[in-house]
């Protein structure tokens, strides 16, 4: 079976190591990890590996973050993946930071990448895998904390806890997304 596994967030060099790149760094720690590499193709660079029986397909989309659709929709169709087997891996303000929480379905919480997914793929009943931001920052400052870059902390948060994200997403692929909610969730 295959899986696409999206992370958002924005290309070029001014986004790099901010908060809403979130899901392209896991995706990057993946990357590392299994020791394979990105390729730029089509909406997006993509990288490709098996873990035991399941084929992934990791995508960072290049249509930036508010288009992200586009990217889904297209290596969706491309490689004739089905709505129950993608995985978005999303930053996500309501969360402290660090904390990890994968959900089935949901509202796009005003975050608008989930927005354009939803609106590409007609249905919001798609699995993400949201990593907390936190929410620290003054009121009328939230597009700033966002396009942030990570502080130090943060960052040696993000490290230890990509590891558990790609335990979550290789759990998705290989337990579903029920145990993986039940053993991931809270973690």
């Amino acid at each position: 079976m295959k899986y696409l596994i999206v992370g958002l967030g924005n290309i070029g060099s001014e986004y790099e190591n901010t908060r809403h790149n979130i899901g392209f760094s896991i995706l990057d720690a993946f990357a590392k990890a299994s020791n394979i590499t990105f390729s730029t193709q089509r909406y997006g660079d993509v990288a490709s590996l098996r873990v035991k029986n399941q084929n992934l397909i990791l995508l960072k989309p290049s249509t930036y973050m508010n288009l992200s659709g586009e990217a889904v929709r297209y290596w969706k169709n491309k490689e004739n993946i089905p709505l129950e087997n993608i995985l978005v891996i999303v930053d996500d303000l309501s969360l402290p930071f660090g904390a990890i929480r994968l959900k089935g379905k949901g509202s796009d919480g005003g975050h608008n990448g989930l927005k354009n997914i939803a609106l590409m793929l007609q249905t919001e009943a798609y699995a993400r895998l949201r990593f907390g931001i936190g929410n620290d920052f003054p009121h009328g400052a939230q597009v700033e904390y966002v396009l942030g870059h990570l502080s130090v902390e943060e960052q040696n948060i993000l490290n230890e806890r990509s590891q558990v994200a790609i335990d979550a997403i290789k759990s998705f692929c290989l337990s579903g997304l029920s145990f993986t909610m039940t053993h991931f969730n809270n973690k």
